[in-house]
């Protein structure tokens, strides 16, 4: 973990000397990923999941290998989120169906989860929790509820309207370092214990591309990349270079920035 936030940090350095310097002598491009890429995300093992517009997400390992493909995307609609957290066990969510699919690490499926069942019919964002079961934010009741592979629900907190001056609508879910993000663009970010004590509530807001590595929160807007130090006041902005901020998606992973835009998936490398 300390090497990972070396190297993020070595990166946001790069990020801003970006405007004093091209794309190309801050970034070395490294390869094209894939074309006609809808979305992609990449797990801490450096493997590859990319969505394109035949509705197949395909594996791919971190020399470009072909791991696995999984072909029934469209079975459920749109696919809204992949969640890799868990490199192990991957999540699909069909936010329009309410169903979560559980994919092992070939992208065969496992189990599937109709959140409607669990009379859970609102949930704009799910995420792998800690110990293999999965966190679901139920907005009717505006609780964060932890879910079994069977659809059981284990455990909730309470309402949270009951705790906090105005009840968050999360696009985002994170478990890291044994607590839980809830990251709301309009409203900030929320944090939680695994218990559902309530930890704090952050004022970063309008951010896209939402993760927390360690302890440090990234995002980013059109223009602007984001690091914040959880428990300080220390916010860091970084500009994006300019070739790169019409992408649809960034993620930034140890020694490689993943770039979607124009529906191209670039990687870039960095030092």
């Amino acid at each position: 973990m300390v090497r990972i936030l070396i190297i993020l940090t070595s990166f946001l350095y790069c990020c801003k000397t970006a405007c004093a310097q091209t794309a190309d002598t801050t970034f070395i491009f490294n390869k094209l990923a894939g074309q006609q890429v809808t979305d992609f995300t990449v797990d801490n093992l450096g493997n590859l999941y990319i969505l394109n517009n035949t509705g197949q997400i395909k594996k791919m390992g971190p020399a470009g290998d072909s791991i696995a493909v999984f072909n029934n995307v469209r079975q459920y609609g749109k696919l809204y989120l992949i969640d890799v957290t868990n490199p192990l066990r991957v999540l699909l969510y069909f936010r329009d169906f309410g169903t979560i699919v559980v994919l092992d690490r070939f992208l065969n499926p496992r189990a599937t989860i109709d959140l409607r069942k669990q009379q859970l019919f609102q949930v704009n964002a799910i995420g792998q929790s800690y110990d293999n079961n999965i966190w679901v934010y139920d907005e009717l009741e505006s609780k964060l509820k932890r879910v079994a592979e069977d659809g059981r629900v284990l455990d909730q907190t309470t309402d949270f309207r009951m705790i906090v001056d105005t009840a968050p609508s999360p696009q985002f879910i994170v478990d890291q370092n044994r607590l839980v993000y809830l990251y709301d663009s309009l409203k900030g970010v929320y944090m939680f214990d695994y218990y559902g004590a309530y930890k704090n509530r952050i004022q970063l807001k309008g951010w896209t591309d939402f993760t927390v590595i360690g302890n440090a929160i990234y995002g980013r807007d059109a223009n602007m990349l984001y690091r914040y130090e959880a428990g300080t006041l220390n916010l860091q902005n970084y500009p994006i270079p300019a070739a790169m901020r019409d992408a649809q998606k960034i993620k930034i992973m140890p020694g490689n920035l993943y770039v979607l835009r124009n529906n191209r998936l670039e990687v870039f490398s960095y030092h």
